[in-house]
């Protein structure tokens, strides 16, 4: 059995670089779309959604976010999720998604979070607007190729096969 993988873009795209997953998202392309076992979604704000998606049962999560600033804008960080750590308290908030919130839920709900790759990027500014900044577009393609290497590092051989 092929293992899943669900690849989850989450930000908001009119807070300025809070958009960062949605448009890593929309730039991976067709290729993963066609792909069996793995699942390519733009959550956007939908931190319930994907704590949702979550119950069904995916070997791993690669999560592609924005990431406070500090002090590299632009710069893109590549690292597997605590999930050990307690989480903060399952809350709802129409206007954005915070990722320790949504494993709370899912923690609420019944689940359990899978393993987790976080693709991210250090933010130069989210304040209203629409568009990345400089700094965040330049990372995008980076950001494309680093969930690429973290999908087939999570289902191994099988990826390379053609």
């Amino acid at each position: 059995m092929a293992t899943r993988i669900l690849v989850a873009g989450i930000g908001n795209i009119f807070l300025g670089d809070d958009g960062f997953g949605s448009e890593v998202i929309r730039s991976l392309g067709d290729s993963f779309y066609r792909r069996d076992d793995v699942r390519v979604t733009d959550y956007g704000i939908g931190g319930m959604h994907l704590a949702y998606d979550l119950l069904d049962g995916w070997a791993a999560l690669v999560l592609v976010d924005a990431l406070p600033d500090r002090g590299a804008p632009g710069a893109l960080h590549v690292f597997e999720a605590d999930h050990e750590t307690p989480h903060a308290a399952a809350a709802l908030d129409a206007h954005g998604i915070d990722p320790g919130a949504v494993f709370a839920s899912l923690c609420a709900l019944g689940g359990s979070a899978p393993r987790t790759v976080v693709v991210g990027c250090e933010v130069v500014d989210t304040t209203e607007g629409i568009g990345l900044s400089e700094p965040v577009r330049a990372s995008v393609p980076d950001a494309v190729n680093a969930v690429r290497a973290a999908v087939a590092m999570l289902t191994g051989p099988a990826v390379q096969e053609v």
